[in-house]
């Protein structure tokens, strides 16, 4: 069985990292070993984990397979490093936290920073996709993410739930008006996020329930791109309340009965749901039950 680790750890190596040399750097052993321990995995099971062309590779279906159980299997043995290197830097425990929103992950990261002073906190800004794909590989702890879907390898818990607002020019008509309502919204030009947006998703679904058709003459890849067009005069955008930085020539515009929300979940891998930082965090972060009606 040992002999099967090290094939495994080096399969793992050049499945994590998408390349052979990249995988042997990784492992701090040669690529010829590399090599040689996946040649072997597969000859002893009959079986093609990689599709080789040339320089190119990539996972096969029965590789995508295995990739998926040692990523459990490796994860935890860096967790495991990483306990043991925590006792011998005297620290009293580490906590990494990935996000798609900055001001819903700050506001964490603070209140764990006084709550629970001696620990480390690391705290990166990234894509759902990437976030999610950082959370399986075992390279952050725990994520806050707007999540459409939700995988059964995940234990998530409701974080916090924010109304969707719009920025406009500070000239626009509709800071005069004393009420503004969702309905307005199919009379003006828009400027959005991309397609994979959460934010803009459920502005798209409140608006089809509305059967109000949206004008998107702009889509940018990031919020501070949008508010400055929208200073510009072209159009109008969305963000969650509690993203809005205000921008010198913007307005935030809040619609009558709050159409839109979004939700953010604070998510970890399920095996990994009980560990006492892990376990202690969702802990204090549960959501009150709702009031009987």
């Amino acid at each position: 069985m040992y002999q099967y680790h090290k094939w495994l750890r080096s399969f793992h190596a050049v499945a994590r990292t998408g390349s052979f040399t990249l995988a042997a750097e990784y492992l701090c052993v040669g690529q010829p070993t590399v090599s040689e321990q996946v040649g072997s995995l597969e000859k002893q099971f009959s079986v093609e984990l990689f599709h080789r062309r040339g320089r190119f590779i990539e996972l096969s279906a029965a590789g995508h397979e295995l990739y998926a159980i040692t990523q459990g299997l490796f994860g935890q043995e860096d967790e495991a490093v990483q306990l043991l290197q925590s006792f011998k830097q005297r620290k009293a425990g580490m906590l990494r936290l990935g996000a798609v929103s900055p001001p819903v992950a700050m506001n964490l990261t603070y209140q764990l920073m006084q709550r629970y002073p001696h620990i480390e906190l690391e705290t990166s800004f990234n894509t759902e996709s990437d976030t999610l794909e950082r959370l399986y590989n075992f390279d952050i702890d725990v994520a806050i993410l707007a999540l459409s879907e939700f995988d059964h390898r995940l234990s998530t818990q409701l974080y916090r739930s924010y109304p969707i607002i719009a920025v406009v020019r500070d000239d626009h008509p509709w800071t005069r008006q004393s009420e503004v309502h969702a309905r307005e919204i199919g009379q003006e030009k828009l400027v959005l996020r991309e397609s994979s947006s959460r934010t803009r998703q459920l502005v798209e679904e409140g608006c089809r329930q509305l059967d109000v058709e949206l004008n998107c003459v702009m889509q940018l890849n990031s919020r501070e791109a949008i508010v400055h067009a929208i200073a510009q005069g072209i159009g109008i955008g969305f963000v969650s309340a509690v993203e809005y930085a205000e921008l010198p020539g913007t307005r935030p515009i809040t619609f009558v009965d709050h159409p839109f929300h979004i939700d953010y979940y604070l998510c970890c891998l399920a095996i990994r749901r009980n560990r006492p930082i892990i376990g202690e965090l969702f802990d204090s972060c549960a959501q009150p039950p709702a009031p009987p009606p």
